[in-house]
């Protein structure tokens, strides 16, 4: 009997741990979101060898039009990066290292392009540049009104998505001005140096891996960028490859998967040249400093103070202000090519565009339907993720990187995984995703889970582990302390998360270009559609009703900012 009993427990085995079961959970969502499609993806490239699938790639490639679109591509976000830089850094400086007026405004509107969808800051400059322009009602600039709108071509591309993405660059070179050490400025002037001097010898130079890892993030985001070459190149006849691959999947349809799947491929490997170029050159330029000297007081302007207030102020409206003022001109005209007056003024569009046209009426419905489901599937996904990465375990911290991906690579690139992991029909259900809103919302789930996992992350990094210690020893089980004990800490930045998943896919189009079909409509597309076919005053409405929206929800998040760990919010002071 004994002999049995001992038997019995030799052979007996503890069930299962929570933890377990979360890592196998999280495993096939993430592996089923965002590891299947891409080698789906690549699959379709090499399906006959390595050699086979370059030689394919080379032969698309070898076309005029995907050359041309190539070197736009390249071209543009070059440009544009060094716009980015120019601006983010010198802004940076200005702010974190001067006494200049009205810091607080200045970053907010600094990062305001940030906030707002790529299609919709197109759509903001042409109406600001455009021949109708209330701009060139102004006391003297009657005589500047062009005859075409200036923008339409490589230069707006470039100025565009130069501006766009400046607060990238600005975010990543003031976090490093933030941490710099009081006491290497202090033996700078100590030594003589002037402001400009100890700025080009000395802070410039220990800044050089914030202002790469800011360059990187803008020249990548402006090869992916779909909205502004859509809205600006394309009328103007400046194809890049985002564009090239929009324009040949939607006039040949699945047929042409083959040729865009290479085309995105050339696209993906530009990205990643870039991250790679990155990577090495923080290797290089890195230089360790001791930030335990406490922070700096900047340089005081003196007598220049208000000049460079103004000037700053001055510019910061150009950039930021006047834009969506032509935009809001642009939607109370009754039709196009009719000038703003009190005469004509009229919120008919903004009435009509949420009560009389029925696709804007879908494209609400859907993208509420989309954001919401997204941010709530994300962050019930994120929570347990973060809490296994953050308590040491290896396979989630491999899920970890597996789900910066999607969101690292262009959102063109993870359309077509999607269209060729979900056109077939599903095995076991016999039914395609294709053409239906569901395509849509699982590749919303891949893209923005980097933003819902982000602000968890930092939130469990900071959290004290002595309470879910007590718990444990007071015999909580895993899922009853991440419930109970780990969710009530992080609250602040799991809604901060939701907020950020919310507005990435509220107004989306990037992905969402290639996968939306009749029925299934999102405000990005929306937008688009409607400048596309010439409605621009309609398109100017739905852009202000989306611009309410998210800043709107970035208001109510940012009331947050006291609770949550520093860095959370792009936007966060």
């Amino acid at each position: 009997m004994a002999g049995g009993a001992l038997r019995v427990r030799a052979g007996w085995r503890p069930p299962i741990s929570t933890e377990a079961l979360l890592l196998a959970a999280l495993g096939l969502y993430l592996l089923g979101l965002c590891v299947w499609p891409l080698m789906r993806f690549l699959a379709l490239v090499f399906e006959g060898g390595l050699v086979e699938g370059l030689g394919f790639v080379g032969q698309v490639w070898a076309s005029r039009a995907a050359r041309v679109a190539t070197l736009n591509t390249l071209d543009a976000a070059l440009w544009a990066t060094v716009l980015s830089v120019l601006l983010g850094a010198g802004m940076a400086l200005l702010v974190s290292l001067t006494d200049v007026r009205g810091r607080v405004v200045l970053v907010f509107l600094l990062i305001l392009p940030l906030l707002i969808p790529p299609q919709v800051s197109a759509l903001a400059w042409l109406s600001l540049i455009g021949p109708q322009s209330p701009l060139w009602a102004l006391p003297g600039l009657e005589g500047f009104r062009p005859a075409r709108n200036p923008l339409l071509g490589r230069e707006g591309v470039i100025l565009v998505m130069g501006i766009e993405h400046a607060p990238m660059v600005f975010l990543a070179l003031r976090a490093g001005l933030r941490a710099l050490p009081g006491d290497l400025i202090d033996a700078a002037r100590g030594a003589g140096s002037r402001p400009l001097g100890t700025v080009g010898r000395v802070i410039l130079p220990l800044m050089m891996p914030a202002l790469l890892a800011g360059a990187a993030l803008a020249f990548v985001s402006a090869i992916g960028n779909f909205g502004v070459p859509a809205l600006l190149g394309i009328p103007g006849r400046y194809p890049v490859l985002s564009t090239l691959i929009y324009q040949r999947l939607s006039g040949f349809g699945p047929s042409a998967l083959p040729e865009v799947a290479a085309l995105a491929l050339i696209l993906a490997g530009i990205a990643a040249a870039g991250i790679m170029v990155q990577a090495v050159a923080l290797r290089r330029f890195a230089v360790p400093t001791d930030r335990t000297g406490g922070g700096h007081h900047g340089f005081p302007l003196g007598r220049a103070r208000g000049v460079v207030t103004a000037a700053v102020w001055a510019l910061m409206t150009v950039l930021a202000i006047l834009p969506l003022l032509a935009l809001l001109a642009a939607a109370l005209v009754p039709s196009v090519g009719v000038r703003l007056t009190l005469a004509t003024a009229t919120i008919g569009n903004l009435v009509d565009v949420v009560a009389g046209l029925s696709m804007t009426q879908r494209a609400f419905v859907n993208s509420l339907t989309l954001a919401t489901m997204a941010a709530v599937l994300t962050l019930a996904a994120a929570v347990p993720l973060a809490w296994l990465a953050t308590r040491g375990f290896r396979s989630a911290r491999l899920l970890n990187l597996a789900s910066d991906v999607p969101y690292v690579l262009p959102g063109i690139v993870l359309s077509i995984a999607f269209i060729l992991t979900f056109l077939p029909p599903l095995p076991g259900l016999g039914i395609s995703l294709y053409n239906t809103l569901w395509i849509l919302l699982l590749a919303y789930l891949a893209r923005f889970f980097a933003l819902a996992l982000r602000p968890v992350m930092s939130a469990l990094a900071q959290l004290d582990p002595s309470l879910e210690e007590a718990a444990r020893n007071a015999g909580a089980r895993g899922l009853r302390r991440l419930l109970t004990i780990v969710l009530p800490l992080v609250a602040p930045a799991v809604g901060a998360g939701a907020i950020l998943v919310f507005l990435g896919a509220f107004s989306e189009l990037t992905v969402s270009a290639l996968l939306w079909s009749r029925g299934n409509e999102t405000l990005g597309v929306v937008v688009f559609s409607l400048y596309d076919e010439g409605r621009t005053t309609m398109a100017a409405a739905v852009s202000i009703w989306v611009l309410a929206v998210v800043l709107t929800l970035a208001g109510l998040v940012t009331l947050l900012v006291r609770r949550l760990p520093q860095g959370v919010l792009p936007w966060q002071s």
